[in-house]
């Protein structure tokens, strides 16, 4: 019965997928599963490239997932990306990883609109 109630999908052995909304733009930098699975890889490149070769590029920078994924409140003041319910941290909570980005990179687009 706990099965039953609980759905099809937990009774199939597959538990649900968190769906996180992008707020903005119409396209990432990569496909969703390709995201799911590799984002953290291509940070890391990515961070590899600017700090250690002084190379910046913008198609995997955290600066541009921030602008995109941020959401704002209903004052229209940016939320924290990583804030409890917010695009990363709703993965991140779900599959019991820290994220430690945020401790040093802005969390919320810096100098940006929310109302463009």
């Amino acid at each position: 019965m706990l099965m039953l109630a609980l759905g099809s999908d937990v009774a199939h052995g597959h538990a649900p997928v968190p769906e996180p909304v992008a707020v903005r733009g119409q396209t990432c930098v990569a496909p969703t599963d390709v995201m799911r699975r590799d984002h953290m890889d291509m940070l890391m490149h990515q961070r590899d490239e600017t700090v250690i070769r002084g190379i910046r590029t913008e198609r995997f920078s955290l600066t541009g997932c921030v602008s995109c994924h941020a959401a704002t409140d209903a004052a229209g003041e940016f939320l924290r990306v990583d804030a409890p319910a917010q695009f990363c941290s709703t993965c991140h909570e779900y599959t019991a990883v820290e994220m430690d980005c945020f401790g040093c990179h802005a969390a919320v687009p810096a100098g940006e609109d929310p109302h463009e």
